[in-house]
């Protein structure tokens, strides 16, 4: 008995895939990245930072506050008495009201500097 041989047709051959412009966008990715970074200068030597070695609950600051129209709060003590027990303590963190018109503000550092503040942070907010 002789059996006939059937064949499906079958699919024409692709040639490899082309690998050039696979190759062209790694390189141009690869010149941007390079072109946009932002490359840290080298530091001269060695620097070891300090570390902060007391507990932030044991000197947290009693800020000194101060309202739009001036008037002056620190703990218990209003007045023109706050002034001088925020400069007692050394380190003073002010918050002081947006709407405090600049010169009261720089009056105020001015008292607190001859009162004895060694430093002054005055607190801001965030953007809006």
């Amino acid at each position: 008995m002789v059996r006939a041989r059937h064949s499906l047709p079958r699919a024409p051959r692709r040639g490899a895939e082309p690998v050039v412009p696979m190759i062209n966008i790694v390189f141009l990715l690869l010149i941007f990245f390079l072109m946009t970074a932002r490359i840290a200068p080298q530091a001269p030597f060695d620097v070891t930072l300090p570390r902060a070695a007391a507990d932030p609950g044991e000197n947290a600051a009693q800020p000194l506050y101060v309202s739009g129209d001036g008037a002056l709060a620190f703990g218990a003590v209003n007045g023109a008495a706050a002034v001088a027990a925020a400069a007692a303590k050394g380190d003073v963190i002010l918050h002081a009201d947006a709407r405090l018109p600049a010169v009261d503000l720089a009056r105020i550092l001015a008292e607190l500097g001859r009162a004895g503040a060694t430093g002054i942070t005055l607190t801001t907010g965030g953007a809006p």
